[in-house]
């Protein structure tokens, strides 16, 4: 049986709402200003908020003309970034974090994910759901994501020279075929392939279980919050006007995804199953009461702590909630 391969970085290491009114932006005919967002991977209804800006005309109303990079195996989000060519980049803390720790002038600016998708995988009939029922079960992943078992086994007191890790391509065929338990994976992938197979599967995230890594994060350098500031504000004005209408109608973000990239091999019913996946990954009550993409110095503490684990210690002041606190007014 195959799967479909996902559009993931993970794959390398292995209608406005009411309350979204006050983020209205004039919509008088403004000088168009060129900026780009570069994604961290190919196109998909994982960047459907994106998307929704786009069509909508929420930054153009704003003068921005944004141009949506997709990223890919060759396409790293970070030296765009850095060199300028992109203003925003989509990104992780992980990721930042090493960058971070090799001298780029970073700041994270806005949290998608407030959950990170990060899961293991099993079946119903052998199931994980916690991280204790990992003992003496073989685990699919790539070694490069070693760190991550780690550290959830780490925060949850699991002895990990009692889980057989089997390293794997990112697929879900090893688990169905019964080579593996379960499989270290993205929520909204692999147990979304099966899932449009008819294959049953256990999903466990692990940051049910403590482990907390801000994931799809918005990235900036110090020179554009310092000099590019009014089109930060701008582009992330217009991306939080589409992912609040993306939260109202995921359906309408898969569809709208797949008609915008016919070229890219997106199957409609995959990408609606998810985007509803994601839902529950990217609001909250936190972003119920403060406004999507929104952190805390609670949740900053919390990514501190684990990235420390993951051997990218960095301090909070990696995190610069400014331009939301612009945004959300």
């Amino acid at each position: 049986m195959t799967f479909l391969k996902p559009t993931r970085r993970l794959f390398l290491g292995g209608a406005l709402s009411t309350a979204g009114a006050r983020l209205l932006m004039p919509t008088r005919a403004r000088a168009q200003t060129a900026v780009a967002l570069q994604l961290s991977w190919l196109h998909s209804v994982q960047f459907g908020g994106s998307y929704i800006a786009q069509d909508k005309a929420y930054w153009a109303d704003a003068g921005l003309e944004v141009s949506l990079l997709p990223g890919g195996p060759n396409a790293p989000v970070e030296p765009p970034v850095v060199a300028g060519t992109a203003l925003v980049g989509i990104s992780a803390a992980d990721y930042t974090a090493a960058a971070v720790n090799q001298g780029a002038p970073f700041k994270i600016i806005g949290v998608a994910m407030q959950k990170n998708p990060f899961a293991i995988a099993s079946l119903p009939e052998n199931p994980v759901n916690s991280p204790a029922d990992l003992v003496g079960k073989k685990i699919g992943m790539a070694l490069a994501n070693t760190p991550v078992l780690e550290a959830l086994c780490s925060i949850n007191d699991v002895d990990i020279e009692q889980i057989e890790v089997v390293p794997t391509q990112y697929d879900a065929a090893p688990l169905v075929q019964g080579q593996v338990d379960c499989l270290l994976c993205w929520a909204t992938d692999l147990p979304v392939a099966m899932e449009s197979q008819g294959i049953e599967s256990v999903t466990m995230l692990l940051a049910d279980h403590g482990y907390a890594v801000h994931s799809q994060t918005y990235i900036a350098t110090e020179d554009s919050l310092a000099n590019r500031r009014d089109q930060l504000v701008a582009l992330m004005k217009g991306e939080v006007m589409g992912w609040q209408d993306y939260h109202a109608d995921p359906e309408a973000a898969a569809a709208l995804t797949v008609e915008m990239f016919p070229d890219a091999g997106l199957d409609l019913a995959t990408q609606t199953l998810q985007a509803a996946r994601q839902v529950p990954l990217m609001f909250s009550a936190l972003t119920e009461a403060e406004g999507f993409g929104w952190f805390t110095d609670e949740t900053v503490a919390a990514n501190v702590e684990t990235l420390a684990l993951l051997g990218k210690p960095v301090s909070p002041e990696l995190w610069d909630r400014s331009i939301l606190e612009e945004v959300h007014g």
